[in-house]
């Protein structure tokens, strides 16, 4: 291999190290600010307040760029053979970056316009409301089909053998969260909770462990 050819390896390896960090921080204070906004909320199934619902907007945010490129080194550094699958993945991120971000900019921008107040099935996390159908069909929808197919780039075996059942199950888990739309329960969203907070936290951390290992053996 050509020593240009490592560098740019390396630098495809450190981008996917750092988005990889940058997820597993976001998505601990993602899950931190979830956690107490339950623990505020009014009811049961009653929608998170502030201030920890605009914290986990902006969390999302800065996500996005993130998972993006943590798709793109994922396909930059796999098997050939498993790059279909990456580049997949790499399509499902950025529609779901793409709707999450107009989704959670539009909330922060008009959420609080009074002459909005009294259209709750515009800009409300209530179910049913137009931005709800959007963020069930970016995370449950768009992220599950991202983790499977990003699960599907890594071999069997070892390290990324697990990284692929891990992130295969957190797509599965996205899926499962769809029936509470479809029996108009919200509370079974929470098991795609389960798995684009706590299953892809996990696996962006395997995903650090393994882009560093992939650094040393380049270096």
């Amino acid at each position: 291999m050509s020593t240009s050819s490592d560098k740019a390896v390396r630098s495809v390896l450190r981008v996917g190290l750092g988005c990889s960090g940058l997820i597993v921080a976001a998505e601990c204070a993602y899950a931190v600010a979830l956690i107490l906004g339950f623990a505020a909320a009014a009811a049961p199934g009653a929608p998170i307040g502030e201030p920890y619902f605009t914290i986990m907007e902006g969390l999302i945010l800065l996500m996005m760029p993130a998972l993006v490129g943590l798709a793109v080194a994922v396909h930059a550094t796999c098997a050939p053979r498993r790059r279909p699958f990456a580049l997949a993945a790499i399509v499902f991120a950025a529609m779901l970056a793409t709707v999450t971000s107009c989704v959670h900019a539009v909330i922060l921008a008009l959420g609080r316009e009074s002459a909005l107040a009294d259209m709750p099935y515009l800009l409300s996390f209530e179910w049913p409301s137009v931005v709800y159908v959007l963020d069930v069909l970016a995370w449950d929808v768009f992220f599950g089909f991202f983790a499977v197919c990003l699960g599907a780039s890594f071999e069997r075996g070892g390290l990324g053998g697990w990284l692929r059942w891990v992130l295969i199950a957190s797509g599965v888990l996205a899926f499962a969260g769809l029936w509470g739309a479809v029996i108009g329960d919200m509370r079974f969203r929470n098991i795609g909770i389960l798995g684009y907070v706590a299953g892809f936290t996990v696996a962006a951390a395997g995903l650090a462990v393994h882009f560093r290992r992939c650094l040393r053996r380049v270096a």
